[in-house]
């Protein structure tokens, strides 16, 4: 199976660089039909065939980017092979990913009140010394 058409190439062209955006557009999903990855293109290089985006059922989830071509040369059991998701349809990343989300904003949370004890920390050492 061709992983990225024509089609999808222009698609990737129109929707551009997405490396700025918190919640960016997943435009197509490949998978392995004998195992547990999962490839979440965001972006595609069509020079170099590199796709970037989210991959999933490795040994950790994480952003990144892949070889289309690799992918294609993979051969797995019983003549099976890399696969595009034909019914997948657009969408946001957080959409895909809800628990990714909560994650995300948990963890902004965390940093957030981590980031006022230190503020607090360095008010109490600034106002001791000031007392001096």
């Amino acid at each position: 199976m061709k992983l990225i058409t024509e089609e999808l190439k222009e698609r990737f062209e129109a929707i551009g660089d997405q490396s700025d955006s918190k919640n960016p557009l997943i435009v197509v999903k490949l998978f392995d039909p004998a195992g547990s990855a999962t490839w979440y293109a965001t972006e595609y290089d069509s020079e170099r065939r590199v796709a970037f985006g989210f991959v999933t059922g490795l040994y950790m989830d994480e952003w990144g980017s892949f070889s289309i071509d690799e992918l294609e040369a993979i051969e797995r059991p019983f003549g099976l092979t890399i696969e595009r998701d034909i019914y997948f349809e657009e969408q946001r990343y957080f959409d895909v990913f809800k628990d990714q989300k909560r994650i995300s904003e948990l963890a902004q949370i965390e940093r957030n009140k981590s980031q006022e004890k230190v503020r607090g920390q360095h008010k109490e050492s600034i106002d001791a010394l000031e007392q001096e």
